[in-house]
This record gives C-alpha cells, structure tokens and sequence, in this order.
C-alpha cells in the first residue's frame, strides 16, 4: 500500500494540514509558511489514526528490524508511540523537552538499558530541530538510536542538515512534495500556486517566495 499517498490524503481531508499560499502562517519561529501541519488533530478520527499507527509498523519493521525499544518525543510523538508499540508489542516511553523539576528530575520516561536498540517516534519533522535533544539524550543514556519515524515532512533542508550532522536516520509516512501533488489532485489548491510552494520549501526564511 502506497502510505505516502493515502496519509496524504487522509491529512487534507480532516484538515490536519493546511494550505495557505496567498496568506501565510507564521510560525513560532517567525517563518512565514504556506503550511499548517497538526497531526495531533488525527488522533480523534479512528480509522485515519489506524492508517498511521498501521504506516508505522510497516515503516519500523522494514527500516528498522532490530528494535527492542520505541520512545516518544513530548508531547507530540507519546501517543503515536504509545499506540505502535502496543501494535507491536515493543516497551515504550517518552523524552521531556527539559529534565522535571521534582522527583527523581527524568528527563527520560520509561527503562532504558545500555546498548538498547531504540526508535523515536515523532509526529512532524520540519527543521529537525525538537528532536535533536531527544536523540542526543538517548544517545548519552546509552542506547543505540536507530532511527527517527515520523508522520509527515516538510523536506527542508535544514532538517537534512540536522540529521546528517545527528549521523540519525529517518523516515516519515508522507511529505510536502507529495501532499501538494495530491492537493492539486483533490483542487486543494491550484496551479499556479505550485511556484510559491516549490519556492518556500528551498528556502523558508527567504520571504521572496511570497512574490512569486
């Protein structure tokens, strides 16, 4: 089954993405964007929800055979590591952004053991940069990160960057390219708008895109 395509598809049609070309988002980062991604919002659509959490196993199971263990990024990746690793009957736990500030200070939930061969899930990958603390965190724990799974991609070149410089894998379910082939399949968007698309993603924080 071609994942890409339909978790594509599923993403437009409950509207966990969005698609604004002519009046950008801004992200918290100050990036003006043409997309919105909230893959949380899938979580409240059952069967959309079973077509990630089924994209995933097959994902991990081909990528990564070796794992014994798969840990969530908070707060985001929890619940689609939680619902996988119970697929998969795998143990599972999640990392903090920052250590508590009470009890024992975790910032990593769950046992880990030295030499665990471990996953993260996560739900979005954009620039790479919020799961570069929770790679280096299981690293420094001991365990051996196998790779990153994740639901959906903006291809920016940032986060390839991050990743190479991490020496981490990963590998998402769908990405930018092929949902905006399928938003003009489905007339999500138009022609004529491909330009500023193809043009934001080579560069975001060049705002030029905007005028294309």
């Amino acid at each position: 089954m071609n994942y890409e395509v339909e978790i594509a598809k599923n993403l437009l049609e409950v509207k966990a993405v969005a698609l604004r070309p002519d009046a950008p988002f801004t992200w918290a980062s100050g990036i003006k964007s043409p997309i919105y991604c909230d893959n949380r919002y899938v979580l409240s659509f059952p069967e959309k929800r079973k077509a990630v959490v089924d994209g995933f196993v097959q994902c991990i199971q081909k990528e990564y055979p070796q794992v014994q263990c798969l840990m969530g990024t908070a707060t985001a990746g929890i619940p689609w590591a939680a619902l996988v690793a119970a697929k998969m009957e795998l143990p599972m736990g999640y990392v903090r952004s920052s250590n508590k500030d009470h009890g024992k200070g975790n910032k990593i939930e769950g046992k880990i053991e030295n030499g665990m061969k471990v996953v993260i899930v996560e739900d979005l990958i954009s620039t790479g940069g919020s799961v570069k603390g929770v790679v280096e965190a299981l690293k420094e724990a001991g365990c051996e990160v196998l790779g990153v799974v994740a639901i959906f991609s903006y291809l920016l070149p940032a986060a390839e960057e991050m990743f190479a410089s991490l020496h981490t894998s990963y590998t998402t379910l769908s990405n930018y390219d092929v949902l905006i082939d399928v938003a003009l399949q489905n007339n999500d968007i138009k022609e004529q708008d491909l330009n500023k698309l193809k043009a934001w993603k080579e560069d975001p924080r060049n705002e030029d895109w905007m005028k294309k």
